[in-house]
C-alpha cells in the first residue's frame, strides 16, 4: 500500500492499455496521466525543481516562473504549492480554462498572453514576457523546459525503463514532440539499449518543430512554433505530422469504447495507428506514451459546439468517429523515411 507525504511522490508508472480490439493493431499504450498532476509533466517538473533546489538556484524567498501551454503548469502549481513556493505560469489562450482553473485553485497565479509571434503561435510572446519579468525581478526563477536538461533526464531515468522492463521485445515507440523531452529522454535510453529501437515522433500539422509549414494549432499540448532546443533530430527515426481533425476523432473514438484521453494521447494514437496500418510487417511490438487524461478537454475536444465552431459541422458525424483507425488517422503524414531498420522479433 503507497503512503505519501507529498503529492509528487507518486506516479503510476506500469499502467499499459492494449488498443489492438480498438485501433486493429498491436499498440500498447503507457498511460502517464495517473498522478496528482494528471500528465506525463509531473517528471519534468519534479526532476527540473530537485536540480534548481540542489544548485541552490531556488530559494525561499524565490518565484517560480514557467512558460506552459497546461500540463506543465499543473504540474508545478502541485509541487509549488507543496513545497512552499510561489508560482507565476504564463500560459496562451489556448490553455483549456479548466488548466487554469485548476492551477488558481492550487494557489498559483496565471497570466494569458494574447499576441501570436511570428509563426502564428504563441510560444515566442509567452516568452519574452518570462524574460522581461526575470530581468526586472530577480526572485523570479525561470526552470525553462523548452532548454532544461532535466525535462529529458528525468525520461531517460524514468520513462524508457519503465517501457524496457514491460516489453523487452520492443520494436516500434511512438512519441509526441512538444519540448521533446520526453521524446529526447526515451530516444537516448533506448539508442543505449540491448536492441535497436525505431523511434517515431508524433507531432502537429502547423507546428515548426520539424521543420513543417507554420499553421493554426488549437489544441494545446504538441507542437511548437520554433525549433525546440532539445531536439536532436539524429535519435529520430521518423517524424509523423497528425492533423487536428484526426486528433479528435481518434480521441472520440477511444472514448467510444470507454477510454477518455487528451488530445495530447489523441495524436500520438492517430499517428501510431496510421504508421502501423501502411507495414507489412504484423508482428511489430509497437508501444506509445499517452501523455494525459481526458477531463481537462471537456470544454474542447470533448464540447461539441466548440468542435464545430472550429472544425465544421460535420467533425463529428458518426462514419468519421466510428471508422477503422487507419482512416480515422488517414491525413496523418510521414515527413521523414526511417534511418534504422529494427530487429522484429515478437514479445512473448
Amino acid at each position: 500500500m503507497p503512503v505519501i507525504s507529498a503529492p509528487y511522490a507518486f506516479n503510476e508508472g506500469q499502467l499499459f492499455v492494449d488498443l489492438e480490439s480498438i485501433c486493429g493493431h498491436s499498440l500498447y499504450l503507457k498511460c502517464e496521466g495517473f498522478n496528482f498532476a494528471g500528465s506525463i509533466k509531473l517528471k519534468a517538473a519534479n526532476e527540473m525543481v530537485e536540480t534548481a533546489e540542489r544548485e541552490g538556484v531556488l530559494k525561499p524567498d524565490s518565484i517560480l516562473v514557467e512558460s506552459s501551454s497546461g500540463n506543465l503548469g499543473v504540474a508545478l502549481s502541485m509541487i509549488a504549492a507543496s513545497k512552499g513556493y510561489r508560482f507565476l505560469c504564463v500560459t496562451d489562450s489556448r490553455c483549456n480554462l479548466s488548466t487554469r482553473l485548476l492551477m488558481e485553485a492550487l494557489g498559483s497565479e496565471v497570466h494569458v498572453v494574447a499576441d501570436q509571434d511570428s509563426n502564428g503561435g504563441f510560444l515566442g510572446v509567452r516568452i519574452d514576457y518570462v524574460r522581461k519579468l526575470c530581468a526586472a525581478d530577480d526572485r523570479y526563477v525561470w526552470l525553462s523546459q523548452y532548454t532544461n536538461a532535466g525535462n529529458w533526464r528525468a525520461h531517460y531515468r524514468t520513462t524508457g525503463p519503465e517501457i524496457a522492463g514491460n516489453f523487452p521485445d520492443l520494436d516500434v515507440l511512438f512519441v509526441g514532440a512538444g519540448t521533446t523531452g520526453t521524446l529526447m529522454g526515451c530516444a537516448r535510453y533506448f539508442r543505449q539499449w540491448h536492441r535497436p529501437v525505431r523511434i517515431v515522433a508524433v507531432d502537429a500539422v502547423g507546428s515548426v518543430a520539424f521543420g513543417g509549414e507554420p499553421g493554426r494549432r488549437m489544441i494545446p499540448g504538441l507542437g511548437m512554433s520554433m525549433r525546440p532546443p532539445l531536439l536532436d533530430e539524429s535519435l529520430v527515426d521518423e517524424v509523423i505530422r497528425v492533423e487536428e481533425t484526426d486528433t479528435i476523432r481518434t480521441c472520440h473514438h477511444l472514448a467510444r469504447r470507454g477510454f477518455l484521453f487528451g488530445g495530447s494521447t489523441g495524436t500520438v494514437v492517430s499517428g501510431a495507428t496510421s504508421w502501423l496500418a501502411r507495414q507489412d510487417n504484423r508482428d511489430l511490438t509497437a508501444v506509445a506514451i499517452a501523455p494525459d487524461l481526458g477531463e481537462r478537454y471537456l470544454d474542447t475536444i470533448y464540447q461539441t459546439n466548440w468542435l464545430q465552431d472550429l472544425y465544421g459541422a460535420h467533425i463529428l458525424d458518426p462514419e468519421q468517429v466510428g471508422v477503422e483507425p487507419e482512416q480515422v488517422a488517414g491525413a496523418s503524414r510521414e515527413v521523414k523515411p526511417a534511418s534504422r531498420a529494427p530487429d522484429r522479433r515478437r514479445r512473448t
